[in-house]
């Protein structure tokens, strides 16, 4: 399981979604370009001393993102999409894709996915936090594939 974070526009979110991958075990991909510039300065209040805890891969483009990525199905959540992530099927290897926090993902984007999944909300209010999504879907696709780290001993 893997999710990658297209072109963040808001270092706290990245921060926030670089602690939970780390806290759960989980890699995050970032997808450049970033709409601020991409230090262990702008994100460590968020992820705090988990930062060096966190798998981080940087990818310059989308383009380099595809051609470096691990195997495994593209997954969109977007708000877009007309499957609820918790009806989806998860399988190990999944790459849980969240768009940009102003845009959202463009259509190449919609394009690549294997699948596009929806968190259901309220009529008539746009989306949940892109970290707060993370945790929700990442959540649900551990739990169905039983790979929540283990606590120790």
């Amino acid at each position: 399981m893997r999710i990658a974070l297209f072109e963040p526009d808001i270092p706290p979110n990245l921060g926030t979604i670089l602690r939970l991958g780390a806290c759960l075990d989980v890699p995050v991909h970032v997808i450049e370009p970033c709409g601020f510039p991409f230090s262990v300065q702008a994100i460590r209040r968020s992820a705090m001393d988990y930062l060096e805890h966190a798998a981080i891969f940087r990818h310059e483009s989308w383009d380099r993102f595809l051609a470096e990525r691990p195997p495994g199905r593209l997954l969109l959540m977007t708000t877009k999409a007309a499957v609820p992530y918790t009806e989806f099927r998860f399988a190990a290897g999944d790459i849980i894709i969240m768009g940009r926090e102003s845009k959202g993902a463009p259509d190449h984007v919609h394009a690549a996915a294997d699948a596009r999944l929806v968190i259901p909300i309220r009529p008539g209010l746009r989306s949940i936090n892109v970290a707060t999504a993370a945790a929700m879907v990442l959540g649900e696709a551990l739990r169905q594939l039983q790979a929540f780290p283990r606590p120790a001993s």
